[in-house]
């Protein structure tokens, strides 16, 4: 009996293993921006922001699944990468299971966005865009390395991640919230987005040569590990000028400032990606990429807010 119960506990930390957690902050990141920046005018509804932050959830825990379930057929998650052990490629969880569980939340996604929506618009028109909307994230959480043709191996993940980590996701919650688009706001999506893709390119750059052996050209694997260093500086710093821009066209006490504390931590990451010879070194800075950006949105919100 205790055998059957440690053997059942093992498989359940192989599948959140597989959800891989240290992503989800990142995901919500665009959900409390937007939803923020509605509370600091006075239309901020909790209703909404629960089911958004719900729905982003199972967004990025589907790409995380079809992720490893893609990468292990095309080969890119093989014994030559350098990142943590992928559960399909590890034979930890089979491919016919994996394939339920990203069905499972396909389901779940397309179940709590359209929720969402119901809670959300008053519209048909506005119900059918942002419908159509939630089904193209699914789609583009699916396919990035899963499916017959995925885009991230051909170089366009990076601005998947910006349009919809950054400004479907801010801009989007921000009109569910307030059914008006401030065109501003597209300035701390941005910031979103760029510090998304960033975690997006230390992966890759972390993966870059198991990634070349499989024929996966991520933008890394395309413009060679110098240029996309620079690239990651980049996008570091437009991050944190496009939040600065926001603040300077809409200041109104220096408390908006308050986001300018992950500076040292954006810097210690740029810093790591360009010393760090070793793929396997850059692994911790992933998480805390991701663990930035969340401390970076929230700051933001409080800022405005205060």
């Amino acid at each position: 009996m205790k055998k059957n119960g440690f053997r059942s506990m093992k498989k359940l930390q192989v599948w959140i293993s597989a959800c891989r957690l240290r992503t989800l902050p990142l995901s919500i990141s665009g959900a409390i921006v937007g939803s923020g920046a509605a509370y600091s005018i006075g239309l901020f509804n909790l209703t909404i922001f629960v089911l958004t932050i719900l729905s982003t959830l199972s967004l990025q825990i589907l790409s995380n699944l079809a992720n490893d379930y893609g990468d292990s057929i095309h080969g890119a998650d093989s014994i030559s990468r350098k990142g943590p052990q992928r559960a399909v490629q590890s034979g930890q969880i089979s491919s016919k299971a994996m394939y339920v569980a990203i069905i499972l939340f396909v389901f779940l996604s397309f179940t709590s966005g359209v929720w969402l929506l119901i809670e959300a618009t008053n519209s048909w028109q506005t119900f059918g865009l942002f419908l159509i909307l939630g089904i193209l994230a699914i789609i583009a959480s699916i396919t990035y390395t899963a499916g017959s043709n995925p885009y991230g191996y051909i170089g366009l993940g990076d601005i998947s991640v910006l349009i919809f980590f950054g400004w479907v996701a801010v801009l989007g919650t921000f009109y569910l919230h307030t059914q008006f688009i401030d065109w501003w706001i597209i300035l701390p999506a941005s910031s979103c987005g760029f510090f998304a893709t960033a975690v997006l390119n230390l992966n890759n750059i972390r993966d870059i040569e198991s990634d070349k052996l499989a024929g996966k050209n991520s933008l890394p694997v395309r413009m060679g590990k110098s240029s996309a260093i620079k690239y990651h500086w980049f996008l570091l710093i437009a991050g944190i000028v496009s939040a600065v821009a926001y603040v300077g066209f809409n200041f109104q006490n220096a408390s908006q400032f308050l986001f300018l504390i992950v500076l040292p931590l954006l810097f210690v990451n740029g810093k790591a990606v360009y010393e760090k010879t070793e793929a396997s070194q850059l692994d911790p800075y992933l998480k805390q990429m991701a663990l930035t950006t969340l401390l970076f949105v929230i700051t933001f919100g409080i800022g405005q807010i205060i």
